[in-house]
């Protein structure tokens, strides 16, 4: 133990989870009760898949986060790949890291 008044402060509290998103596209991570007194600091993966991925956090709490996955597929049109419009991506697999604030 130090005397020299270094003071090193508990590192915050991270929780990790993964969920699929549902046919609406949206992935639902439901934190642990207690585990944060606001809500978290919340950076999200998507696991590989075929075309065009886009998420958005569209509700984050304390006791949850909600995220909305879009996906485009990739279309080729005379030799040129291009994205398709978007849609709901169903079946994703999201990952979330949670950190306290």
């Amino acid at each position: 133990m130090s005397t020299a008044g270094d003071y090193e402060a508990p590192a915050p509290r991270t929780v990790r989870a993964t969920a699929v998103t549902d046919s609406s596209g949206n992935a639902v991570f439901a934190w642990p009760a207690g585990t944060f007194a606001a809500p978290p600091v919340v950076t999200i993966a998507l696991q590989g898949a075929v075309g065009f991925r886009s998420h958005t956090i569209t509700a984050n709490s304390a006791t949850s986060t909600t995220v909305h996955v879009l996906g485009a597929p990739v279309v080729s049109l005379l030799g040129i790949q291009i994205l398709a419009a978007s849609v709901p991506a169903s079946g994703i697999t999201v990952h979330a890291h949670a950190v306290a604030p």
